[in-house]
């Protein structure tokens, strides 16, 4: 199951949607203020090839 992050054009917060199919047809609405005025927001962890500067550095052992 696919896990979308959104973003409220209304109230600006920021929330996640799992979602059944990529495929599924589903409305999005804001768990804050209700509105369904709903951008999906950039996600690093879903982004292909992103990167986040130092990540993991020191985590493997050295030597």
């Amino acid at each position: 199951m696919p896990i979308y992050e959104y973003e409220c054009q209304a109230c600006g917060a920021h929330f996640d949607k799992f979602v059944r199919s990529i495929s599924a047809q589903f409305a999005v609405q804001c768990p804050q203020c209700g509105s369904q005025d709903c951008k999906k927001a950039l996600s690093l962890f879903g982004t292909a090839g992103g990167s986040v500067s130092g990540a993991g550095a020191g985590c493997a052992p050295s030597g």
